[in-house]
């Protein structure tokens, strides 16, 4: 497996939750989006995340490249996830925003998207991302963004919210 050429640089952070990697782990296996995709949480420590995702052809675009709104779907949730890791227990995250560079064509046989914390907050937490795009064995910063996500207060991460 290839191995990211981003280090992260997320300091030390204490999550809220005791259950916090249960709870992003569960969350990711309910995101049907994400599923569809075949995208793969690979990594997780509080304030950090990186996200996988191998080549479909249903992905792409008309030249055959990875399509911009794909990694920004992945990069978003990386960043998401990050953030939801330090949340406290009974809570829920949405993302309020993010600014989303692309830095280069997404050509290639593998995304890894990776987010952290820049800083956190009670009810909103910022956020960094970086998609690094693989091909044959050679990688390439495609992506950059940076996202403001909210803490959804007495809103636990489940389907009920829906109702």
């Amino acid at each position: 497996m290839h191995q990211t050429q981003h280090k992260p640089t997320v300091p030390a952070f204490e999550p809220r939750d005791p259950a916090w990697e249960a709870k992003i782990r569960d969350s990711f296996a309910r995101q049907k989006v994400m599923a569809f995709f075949g995208a793969e949480l690979t990594g997780i420590r509080p304030g950090w995340c990186e996200i996988r995702l191998p080549y479909k052809e249903e992905l792409t675009q008309q030249h055959g490249f990875f399509q911009a709104g794909i990694i920004g779907a992945i990069v978003d949730n990386a960043g998401g996830y990050a953030g939801y890791s330090l949340m406290p227990p009974g809570t829920t995250v949405l993302t309020v925003e993010y600014k989303l560079n692309l830095l280069a064509p997404g050509d290639g046989d593998l995304l890894i998207a990776t987010g952290e914390i820049i800083k956190p907050g009670k009810n909103l937490v910022i956020t960094r991302g970086d998609v690094i795009v693989v091909k044959n064995g050679r990688s390439s910063h495609c992506a950059t963004m940076q996202q403001t996500l909210m803490t959804m207060h007495g809103k636990p991460d489940t389907l009920e919210m829906k109702k």
